[in-house]
């Protein structure tokens, strides 16, 4: 098979959010979404302080979403969420935690070192799913993936491939998928080799979070990003002289109209009148700050 070519490739922009040091990769001036991912945030590395206060969540970052899917991996750190539909929950380093936005949601969320590694280091990232026309109009829904509970294949002696969503080799990941779409974590020693064998049609991009990497025999840098042709092939990987990481993510191309606007992503603009609407009339809820005491 031959390799697939990259078609773009770009970088992100700053757009922190509140204290977390943000780059935000997708979308960007070239590219609207990569299969049905319409977002992405890298969630910057930062290395704090072992008498330094413990963030809370108190409401200052409570923000709607309506008509996606969010979905957040945590490289390291300790992500706590809450949301107005009564969902609780604390992921630690390796994990991932999925909410379904549905007909709207009001969610906050916090990120703090891990206190089961003792690493001082926080660094995660966040996609945005465009859910199908039909998916909008569901109720919300959560779910938290503990790190142990991500699918992680050996790659004999390369490295390792983690399935953050959809399946690799028949392992699949606890998340729901509503269409064809994936995220690989790829780790591959120094001086190795990986190669993904991609479906037809599929749309394919890769995010270099932590190192360079060789992608089809070129070098690329730390932080960028790179979107395929989706012509049918290959996708190579070579590690250089450190460990490499590489997010690779896609999937069946999205078929229906984007129209996004702040929090929330929908078919039409009316849609997304109604979903400004629908929040300001509180239809979304309140969060219960209580349930993390």
């Amino acid at each position: 098979m031959m390799k697939k070519k990259i078609h773009i490739r770009a970088r992100g922009y700053r757009a922190d959010v509140g204290p977390i040091k943000v780059n935000r990769i997708l979308s960007n001036r070239y590219v609207e979404a990569v299969g049905p991912f319409v977002f992405l945030d890298h969630a910057l590395p930062v290395r704090h302080s072992a008498d330094e206060p413990r963030w809370r969540a108190n409401g200052e970052g409570a923000h709607p979403h309506r008509g996606i899917a969010t979905l957040t991996y945590i490289l390291s750190g300790e992500v706590t969420h809450l949301d107005s539909k009564g969902h609780f929950a604390k992921v630690s380093s390796g994990g991932v935690q999925w909410m379904k936005a549905g007909d709207g949601v009001i969610h906050d969320e916090v990120v703090n070192p891990d206190p089961q590694t003792g690493d001082l280091l926080t660094q995660g990232l966040q996609f945005w799913i465009d859910l199908p026309a039909k998916n909008k109009a569901e109720k919300p829904e959560y779910l938290s993936v503990t790190p142990a509970e991500v699918p992680m294949i050996k790659l004999d002696d390369q490295g390792w491939l983690k399935v953050i969503l959809g399946e690799y080799k028949s392992r699949a990941s606890k998340i729901p998928n509503y269409t064809g779409q994936f995220i690989y974590h790829v780790h591959l020693a120094s001086d190795k080799q990986f190669t993904l064998e991609t479906t037809k049609d599929w749309e394919y991009a890769a995010f270099l979070p932590m190192t360079n990497a060789i992608i089809n025999d070129r070098e690329y840098k730390q932080g960028e990003f790179l979107l395929f042709d989706r012509d049918n092939g290959s996708i190579d990987i070579d590690s250089v002289d450190v460990a490499t990481d590489i997010i690779l993510f896609g999937g069946e191309p999205y078929a229906e109209p984007i129209v996004a606007q702040g929090p929330f992503v929908m078919n039409t603009q009316h849609e997304i009148s109604q979903a400004y609407n629908d929040f300001y009339e509180g239809k979304y809820g309140e969060i219960d700050y209580s349930l993390a005491d």
